[in-house]
């Protein structure tokens, strides 16, 4: 089976802001390969660099320099017109607030007509989506009929019309309760699992924990993966190995006594 194309990929991505006080270095070289058909979260505190990634992966930005590359069309250079073109075609969206998404005039079932039109999709998939977020009873009901959690469905269902190459999410549970989280989080579980890619930027750990892939930020890099629970070092393609904070603080000179052995390679502390 030929292996599939991942739906976005970062390589040593800088976006780099100007400020009054200065230039602000938001993303510093961060790498991000965002597999198809998986759910993956970003996350970090305040300051680390998800808003900045996310925008680029949502091409509503560009970066300052190295490659960002959605739905196999790069960034660089792309004009105004272009990008707009790329994320009318490509790629989904939905803010944290629900009012955000939604037209409190349009009911679900015209909120899905209506992001087929600016997809330039028939809308086929309508039925489907409403069913699939089990929101196909509530089809003719107006945002203000719904509740929040199925408010973000429905925003989720517009978002994924006409099947776009990837969905992006910023911090869609941050004003749902625990259960609504998990709820919501399983419908966009049975999204990937009928092959939509879905990045969320979150700083809640029940959406995180939902994902397939989290990368988490610090300082403008990543500071390290979770897959299937295991964590992961990232290492750039000039080998330079980014560690998690806990195992950086056992280098305070920032130097590391490498060993290859037969089980792999070992950093250790130079005066151990």
């Amino acid at each position: 089976m030929p292996h599939e194309a991942p739906a976005a990929v970062c390589e040593g991505l800088v976006r780099i802001y100007s400020s009054p006080s200065g230039e602000v270095h938001a993303l510093k070289g961060v790498d991000v390969v965002v597999p198809a058909g998986r759910v993956t979260a970003i996350t970090g505190p305040s300051g680390s660099g998800k808003s900045s990634l996310l925008r680029i992966l949502a091409a509503q930005d560009r970066p300052t320099a190295g490659l960002a590359e959605v739905a196999g069309q790069s960034l660089t250079g792309l004009s105004t017109r272009r990008l707009r073109a790329l994320r009318r075609r490509s790629i989904g969206y939905v803010f944290a607030r629900p009012a955000q998404n939604l037209a409190p005039h349009l009911t679900a079932r015209e909120h899905l007509a209506a992001a087929a039109r600016l997809r330039g999709t028939n809308g086929d998939d309508a039925a489907e989506l409403l069913e699939r977020l089990g929101l196909a009873d509530r089809a003719d009901h107006l945002p203000a009929q719904l509740s929040g959690g199925e408010q973000q469905r429905l925003a989720f269902a517009q978002a994924v019309t006409g099947r776009p190459a990837l969905l992006v999410a910023d911090e869609p549970t941050s004003e749902l309760d625990s259960r609504t989280t998990t709820d919501l989080m399983a419908a966009v579980r049975g999204l990937a699992d009928a092959g939509t890619t879905v990045v969320l930027a979150t700083h809640d750990a029940l959406a995180a924990a939902a994902a397939d892939r989290v990368v988490h930020l610090r300082s403008g890099t990543v500071a390290h993966e979770e897959v299937a629970g295991r964590r992961l070092a990232v290492i750039d393609g000039d080998g330079r190995v980014q560690l998690p904070a806990d195992a950086l603080a056992l280098f305070p000179e920032r130097r590391a006594l490498l060993e290859i052995t037969e089980d792999g390679v070992v950093l250790r502390e130079p005066g151990s």
